[in-house]
């Protein structure tokens, strides 16, 4: 019997080939398909993560929950992930989050810089990501970014603490975290005003991180050299709160006029009490809202959004304080 190789006319074996790959890509194109759709429900509804700074401070909690309950408003599945205010423990909950597939990122970062590799990690596997509060600093990463106008809203802020301080004195600045573009928007509005009276004196400013509790750490040891400082202008509610706090310890709350910014609420019942002077209300659950339903809109087809939606600043003082209530306007 003949062991030769069975012989196919010629062409046959590349004909043969070309059919197989053909094959081949076809499977490989549905499976790529599928792939790609599986992030997409065809019923509209998806997951949605929330991934905040830290829910150590109440504004950042109200932030998160206004998100998510939105979310869940639209028909979406929400879960909250805190971050810690740590770069790295952010950038896991995205490898994690992006593992199990959800379909839209709400984040409020923890560094401008630091937190963009992850924004365009989840752009790569065509996850949108939309910035709420905080700024990163690239524009081709987030699908959109929706922030206070922190500038503008300590421009005048700025101006309301020199007609009630004075246009003389001296005054110290607590600055927030050092990688957020929040700390020196505001820094930077509040100087643009109070820096054009040379009788204004900054005799301390120190970084707080945007916690009570450094705040309240840091305005002491300030106090103990400098006692007879006029105001304290705080980077955020939350500091203006332990700030006052060291100064009403000090027994300093008649002398020593303390400025915060946010609109929370125990600043806002401080207020309402005669204690603390003034803070800017920035709407956090208006730009929590917002970026739940720029998610919802994506999942459902959207893809034209621009990359900076600013939200405005209002101005709260013992004057207009009936108009607010925690953070917000009185509905």
């Amino acid at each position: 019997m003949s062991t030769r190789p069975l012989a196919w006319p010629h062409g046959v074996p590349a004909l043969l080939l070309g059919l197989f790959a053909a094959f081949s890509a076809g499977c490989n194109q549905e499976d790529s398909a599928d792939a790609s759709t599986a992030k997409k429900p065809s019923d509209g509804k998806g997951r949605v993560a929330v991934v905040v700074s830290t829910l150590n401070n109440p504004w950042f909690v109200v932030l998160a929950e206004t998100a998510k309950a939105r979310a869940e408003e639209l028909g979406h599945e929400a879960v909250i992930f805190d971050s810690q205010n740590d770069p790295a423990m952010e950038a896991s909950h995205f490898d994690n989050l992006l593992a199990a597939g959800y379909d839209a990122v709400l984040l409020n970062a923890t560094d401008a810089d630091g937190s963009v590799a992850a924004v365009r990690k989840a752009k790569e596997r065509g996850v949108p990501v939309f910035c709420i509060d905080r700024e990163i600093n690239a524009d081709d990463a987030a699908v959109a970014q929706i922030l206070s106008d922190n500038y503008a809203g300590c421009v005048e802020l700025g101006q309301y603490f020199v007609e009630t301080v004075g246009e003389e004195g001296k005054y110290v600045e607590l600055l927030g975290l050092s990688g957020d573009n929040n700390t020196g928007n505001r820094s930077d509005g509040f100087h643009n005003v109070v820096d054009r009276f040379p009788g204004l004196e900054m005799v301390a400013q120190q970084t707080a991180n945007f916690d009570r509790s450094k705040a309240l750490e840091v305005t002491e040891s300030i106090l103990q050299s400098n006692p007879d400082i006029d105001a304290i202008f705080c980077g955020n509610d939350a500091m203006a709160m332990g700030a006052f706090q060291a100064v009403n310890t000090a027994g300093l709350a008649d002398q020593i006029k303390v400025f915060g910014f946010d609109g929370a609420a125990d600043v806002i019942d401080s207020i309402r009490a005669g204690k603390i002077v003034a803070t800017a209300m920035q709407f956090p659950k208006t730009m929590a809202r917002q970026a739940a339903e720029f998610a919802d809109e994506w999942i459902k087809g959207r893809r034209d959004f621009v990359q900076k939606t600013p939200v405005a600043v209002e101005l709260v003082t013992r004057d207009n304080i009936e108009d607010y209530a925690a953070y917000g306007s009185k509905e």
